[in-house]
C-alpha cells in the first residue's frame, strides 16, 4: 500500500468518525433540560438495586463488563512495563545512600502518610455510597505509600513495599473480578450480573449485591498495580545502574 492511498484510507475513515459524531451531537438532549434517557435509566437501576452513588452502580453493575476491560488494560500495562524494565545483565544494583530532608518536608511527608492510607481506604470501602471508588481510593492508598521515600528514604520505602506480595496482590484481584463475574454464570444468570448477593438496605456498606465486591476488588488491584510500577520506574532510577566494564556487545545481547 503507498503512502497516498494510505492516507485517502485515513482521511476517508476520519471523515465518517467525524460525520457520526456530529450526528450524535445533534441527537442530545439539550443543555439543562428534563429529557435524559441514558441518565433516568441508570438513576432508576441503581436505585433498584439499593446502589446510592449511580457512579459505581454503572462501573460495577450496569457496565461491569467495560470495567474488567479497564482493569485489564491497567494489568497489562504494569506487567509490560515490569518486562521492559527489567535488570538487564549489563546492569546492576548499588544500594542507595540515604539523602538528608529537609525537616518541615519529613514531617509533613509523616505526617500526611497515614491520613492519606486511611483516606484511600475509606474512598475505596464507600465506592457504593459517596463520590469515589476502588479507581480512585486505589490510587490515593498507592500514593500514600510513597509519602514514605519523601518523608525517610528509598530503603524505608522497600520495607514497607515487599513488591512479590503486591505483584501477587494485582494477579489475584483481576482474578477475583472474573471468578465474581464466572459465579453468577454458575448461579444460571449472566456474566457479572447482580444477582448474587441480597442487595441490603439501602445507603450502607453492605448495600448493592456484588458492588461492593467488585469495587473492593478494583480498589485493591489498582493500588497494587500502582505500587508495581512506580517500583519499577524508581529501581530505574535510583537502584539500577549500567555496568562501567560492559561492551557494545553486552548491550547489543
Amino acid at each position: 500500500m503507498t503512502r497516498r492511498l494510505r492516507l485517502w484510507v485515513l482521511a476517508v475513515g476520519g471523515a465518517g468518525i467525524a460525520a457520526l459524531l456530529v450526528a450524535a451531537c445533534l441527537d442530545l438532549p439539550g443543555f439543562g433540560g428534563r429529557r435524559h434517557p441514558y441518565g433516568d435509566r441508570a438513576v432508576r437501576a441503581s436505585l433498584s438495586r439499593h446502589i446510592a452513588n449511580t457512579i459505581a452502580a454503572v462501573n460495577f453493575d450496569q457496565r461491569a463488563y467495560d470495567t474488567l476491560g479497564e482493569i485489564s488494560i491497567l494489568f497489562a500495562a504494569v506487567l509490560g512495563c515490569v518486562v521492559l524494565l527489567r535488570q538487564t545483565r549489563d546492569e546492576h544494583r548499588a544500594r542507595p545512600e540515604p539523602a538528608e530532608v529537609v525537616r518541615p518536608v519529613r514531617r509533613y511527608a509523616l505526617l500526611v502518610l497515614p491520613v492519606a492510607l486511611v483516606t484511600g481506604a475509606y474512598v475505596i470501602a464507600h465506592g457504593q455510597l459517596s463520590p469515589g471508588g476502588g479507581f480512585q481510593g486505589g490510587v490515593v492508598a498507592a500514593t500514600a505509600l510513597h509519602l514514605l521515600y519523601l518523608g525517610a528514604d528509598y530503603g524505608a520505602l522497600e520495607r514497607v513495599r515487599p513488591l512479590g506480595a503486591y505483584t501477587a496482590a494485582d494477579a489475584l484481584c483481576v482474578s477475583g473480578y472474573l471468578v465474581t463475574g464466572l459465579a453468577g454464570v454458575l448461579a444460571g444468570t449472566a456474566f457479572l450480573a447482580n444477582t448474587l448477593l441480597p442487595y441490603g438496605t439501602f445507603n450502607t456498606l453492605s448495600s448493592g449485591g456484588t458492588v461492593p465486591v467488585l469495587n473492593a476488588a478494583v480498589g485493591m488491584e489498582v493500588a497494587s498495580a500502582v505500587v508495581v510500577l512506580l517500583a519499577s520506574f524508581l529501581d530505574q532510577a535510583v537502584e539500577i545502574e549500567e555496568d562501567k566494564g560492559s561492551t557494545k556487545e553486552d548491550k547489543g545481547s
